[in-house]
């Protein structure tokens, strides 16, 4: 990936992103800031690493992508934004406690339903690919687990994952919702090949 196509692939998920940020806004009712993503090729035991650091601070709930791609997101619930959300979404004085209720937890399931799927679909309609976001769920136990579907072979000699991070923030609190995106590495050689032989202006390009 040179300087060129990780600007390309960076724009396109700014608008998938600000997308998912506005529906994100609508339900929260605030003013939604969005942190412009980090895009990275990493081991998968960094992967895990880093996953893992994220899940002991806060809830995280996962939306896998399928179809054309093979991928993930996870959204990471503060405390804060578990309380702030429940007052306004259900009307629901709670303390800032990471242990949800069942009402709490199908509030988040549906809010990250709501933001990939905004997400997969301006993806989809800009890469002209088919895909769509299963049903969330709220993981439990290790994290890792649950980002078996895209880990590699361990014999691969580059066992790279595609990792995207962002924050969503409201402007007054900063209260940061991180969100993880994550393809595997067929998925990311998919993307590659749509940017390299298509110029986005409505004129197909051959391959170079």
């Amino acid at each position: 990936m040179n300087e060129l196509e990780s600007d390309i692939i960076r724009e396109i998920l700014n608008i998938g992103l600000a997308r998912a940020a506005d529906s994100f806004a609508v339900i929260a009712q605030e003013r939604v800031m969005l942190e412009v993503p980090n895009l990275d090729l990493l081991p998968s035991s960094e992967i895990i690493d880093r996953v893992r650091d994220y899940q002991a601070r806060y809830v995280a709930i996962q939306s896998d992508i399928r179809g054309d791609f093979n991928g993930s997101t996870f959204m990471f619930f503060s405390g804060q934004h578990v309380q702030r959300l429940s007052r306004v979404c259900l009307r629901m004085q709670m303390s800032d406690s990471l242990q949800l209720n069942e009402l709490q937890e199908s509030l988040l399931l549906e809010i990250s339903n709501i933001i990939t799927g905004a997400l997969v679909t301006q993806l989809a309609n800009i890469l002209k690919a088919n895909i769509y976001g299963a049903p969330p769920m709220a993981p439990t136990g290790d994290l890792a687990e649950a980002l078996q579907n895209l880990l590699p072979d361990p014999s691969a000699l580059q066992p790279l994952i595609f990792s995207v991070i962002t924050q969503f923030s409201d402007k007054e609190n900063s209260v940061e919702l991180p969100l993880m995106l994550f393809f595997d590495r067929a998925t990311f050689e998919k993307i590659l090949e749509i940017i390299r032989t298509y110029d986005f202006l409505g004129k197909a390009q051959s391959a170079t």
